[in-house]
């Protein structure tokens, strides 16, 4: 596996950190944190055998956060001088001096170990950056051409989107961390039309983004490779299928939910609603509240006896997955809906701090590692977790419990959404979705869209696959916060079985 970059570890980011760190101490500051990052970016992609378009960006700079007079002070430069240092440190500080005669509530944060010169690099083999430009349009020119060679597919597009990030943490209780991690996100479409139906469709890869390297992509599948020559190869036949398909009668059907579209649902219902500050109030400005508010911890029915919902990140490849978090947090995973009632909640340090008895440790509270800012220009927030559907502990299988239905339907794939502010009432749709008769797959219909309260379709969730039904599945684009930031996250699950769930016709409900 590789080892830090040494294009980072030249940088000054250890004598700028005790620069800032110190002149933070001198004027009093009772909580200093410094962060120095360096994110790059790639983006390539195709369309239709014919390169569209690629990008290289890079975030290079530094933060210091402060907690000064029981309040928050924040500040970030660019220039990587000692002088800089100084003058951000003192930003922060004054920043905090403002907000001190407003906070009602002084900040304090939980304790946490100190960890003295650490190091974490995640889980890959072969570096994307280390890749030509050539090579990778060469891979994804090769992805359209095959799709379109299919009648079905007028059009088709390739991309993809790398993500190389160093992170370096200090703060005056003497922990610094220094860390690397690397995650893609490849894809594909497939696009067709039915001149005589007068209807235009498409048809997308399910493969994960993954905090994996290059060999995500080119290499076997038994080493943990997508298998893009097998998808390449079904999706034409399936698009083809898509486009001839029957509209969906709306009703209650029984579900059987293939990972690649229960994450979006795990992410959106549970994942969104269990963040502390969500279900405190503190997004109602701008990303909503929850529903799973602290009152109901221990009490709320989340689900059925078969819901295991753990808060991870420290698991292999998953997006959220880091070795501590940016306020120096050795990363953990807990329970957050155990045998179908809501345990837990996705913390950082104030909010631990306010409310001990959510991670208690040595008799105080602990936050569980779920702070990030995705620049050095943005201060910290909690963030989403790993959040996940743990599998059954025996070996039924997604045929399995397609066998269990007479009458419902087989949802593959994630496509559009719709949940509101409190993340209660929401609506899905998928790439495609199966008819099940007699508990055999009888095609694909068209316009369908599943629609339930939170409580309700988790609570309607019969039997759940064995490990071998089980994937991690993610986002690269979690967004939250004022001003806005981007994060990536995991989900995994395995297929799960849900009784009586609405059906929407989409084409019936949509607008004329």
């Amino acid at each position: 596996m590789p080892g830090l970059d040494p294009g980072f570890t030249a940088l000054p980011y250890r004598a700028l950190g005790d620069v800032a760190l110190q002149r933070a101490r001198d004027l009093g500051a009772t909580h200093a944190d410094f962060r120095f990052e360096r994110v790059r970016w790639q983006h390539v992609r195709v369309r239709d055998g014919a390169l569209q378009g690629a990008a290289d960006d890079q975030d290079l700079g530094f933060a210091v956060r402060v907690i000064h007079g029981g309040a928050w002070g924040f500040a970030s430069g660019v220039h990587l001088t000692a002088d800089e240092a100084v003058r951000v440190a003192e930003a922060a500080v004054e920043v905090a001096k403002v907000s001190s005669a407003l906070v009602t509530l002084q900040v304090e944060i939980a304790p946490e170990p100190v960890y003295d010169d650490v190091t974490w690099v995640s889980s890959y083999a072969q570096d994307p950056f280390e890749v030509s430009l050539h090579d990778k349009a060469a891979v994804l020119l090769d992805w359209t051409d095959r799709l379109r060679r299919h009648e079905a597919v007028g059009h088709a597009t390739a991309e993809v989107l790398c993500v190389h990030e160093n992170k370096y943490y200090a703060d005056l209780a003497g922990t610094h961390t220094t860390q690397q991690r690397v995650r893609l996100e490849p894809a594909f479409t497939a696009m067709g039309s039915d001149e005589r139906r007068g209807i235009f469709d498409d048809m997308a890869s399910i493969s994960p983004p993954a905090g994996r390297g290059w060999e995500y992509v080119v290499g076997r599948p038994a080493d943990g490779a997508w298998d893009w020559d097998a998808e390449l190869a079904e999706v034409p036949d399936l698009l083809a299928e898509k486009l001839a398909a029957p509209t969906v009668q709306a009703g209650t059907y029984d579900l059987v939910i293939h990972p690649s579209n229960l994450w979006l649902t795990i992410h959106e219902s549970v994942g969104h609603a269990t963040e502390l500050d969500r279900a405190l109030g503190y997004e109602a400005n701008y990303a909503g509240t929850s529903f799973a508010t602290i009152d109901r911890l221990g009490s709320l029915t989340y689900g059925s006896p078969v819901m295991h919902v753990t808060g991870d990140r420290t698991i292999e490849h998953g997006l959220a997955t880091i070795g501590y978090d940016d306020e120096g947090v050795a990363t953990q995973s807990w329970d957050i809906v155990r045998d179908g009632t809501l345990v837990g909640y996705q913390l950082d340090r104030p909010m631990a701090h306010l409310h001990p008895e959510l991670n208690p440790h040595d008799g105080l509270g602990r936050s569980n590692g779920c702070a990030y800012a995705d620049s050095p220009g943005h201060i910290p927030i909690q963030r989403m977790a790993n959040v996940s559907l743990q599998p059954s502990g025996d070996d039924t299988s997604t045929d399995d419990l397609i066998g269990r239905v007479e009458d419902g339907l087989y949802v593959v794939g994630d496509k559009s959404w719709s949940i509101d502010m409190q993340r209660f009432n929401f609506q899905f749709t998928g790439q495609r979705f199966y008819a099940i008769r007699d508990g055999e797959l009888a095609g694909q219909v068209r316009d369908a869209a599943y629609q339930a309260t939170t409580t309700d379709f988790w609570g309607s969730m019969e039997a759940v696959g064995g490990p071998d039904t089980w994937v991690l599945g993610g986002a690269f684009n979690c967004g939250k916060a004022q001003p806005g930031q981007v994060a990536s996250v995991s989900h995994g699950c395995p297929t799960a079985l849900f009784r009586g769930v609405r059906i929407l016709n989409t084409d019936d409900e949509g607008a004329h």
